[in-house]
């Protein structure tokens, strides 16, 4: 009883995991979709930045399908990190001695860097907040853009050194992303059969170097001077 119970946890607790991360997977494929925009230019990317602020008007106040996301991902990060924590503490009880002898166990690389890459995302995404969003840093000459986001943008990555940071965060991001999405296809049992798994495999890479290389494009676009 006491077996059948913990498994049902650790179900329960993946799905969990899957779920939370879904939101996440959807937020970043629209998020980079809008940080494409930079490359169609200034009056581009502001009247995007400027129309994401609208959503929802006059149903919604000013910004205020903003807020609902921002409650959404909040709600779905301590979701995430929660039962993350907890299935860590389950399989550390699980097996409180180490083997004496590392063994492979199949995992995709990504797994053996996993919670790395979650932190330093965590860690960057408060950072990119501060960048762009709640603050408005400007690491390069002080000035914040005011209703210009896309001279924000152009700015802070004219700076090398913010590019390399973004550049090793979108590295991290998919990794993070490969892993995950690996792990939310074999919780969903889509990974039962050794064509299943490969084609889980390659999906899990794909969708990883897709999101990862889609937002490193503005960041090189502006350091090598296509978006200025």
């Amino acid at each position: 009883m006491r077996d059948a119970r913990a498994f049902r946890t650790t179900i329960a607790l993946k799905f969990l995991m899957t779920a939370s991360g879904l939101v996440f997977i959807g937020y970043v494929l629209a998020h980079m979709y809008g940080n494409l925009k930079a490359f169609s230019g200034e009056a581009a990317f502001n009247e995007y930045a400027h129309h994401i602020r609208e959503l929802g008007e006059p149903l919604l106040p000013h910004e205020g399908f903003l807020w609902l996301m921002r409650v959404l991902l909040v709600v779905a990060l301590v979701v995430h990190v929660w039962s993350g924590f907890a299935l860590w503490r389950k399989a550390a009880k699980a097996r409180p001695v180490k083997y004496a002898v590392k063994k492979h166990t199949g995992a995709i690389p990504a797994a053996r860097i996993m919670r790395l890459a979650g932190v330093w995302v965590l860690g960057f995404t408060i950072w990119h907040l501060l960048n762009f969003t709640i603050v408005k840093v400007n690491p390069s000459n002080g000035e914040t853009g005011g209703d210009n986001p896309y001279a924000l943008l152009v700015d802070s990555f004219d700076l090398w050194w913010m590019t390399l940071i973004y550049l090793v965060s979108m590295a991290f991001l998919g990794a993070h992303l490969h892993h995950g999405t690996w792990s939310s296809l074999q919780t969903l049992g889509w990974t039962s059969t050794a064509p299943a798994r490969a084609r889980a495999k390659a999906f899990a890479l794909g969708f990883a170097i897709v999101v990862a290389g889609g937002f490193s494009l503005v960041p090189l676009g502006v350091l090598v001077g296509i978006i200025d």
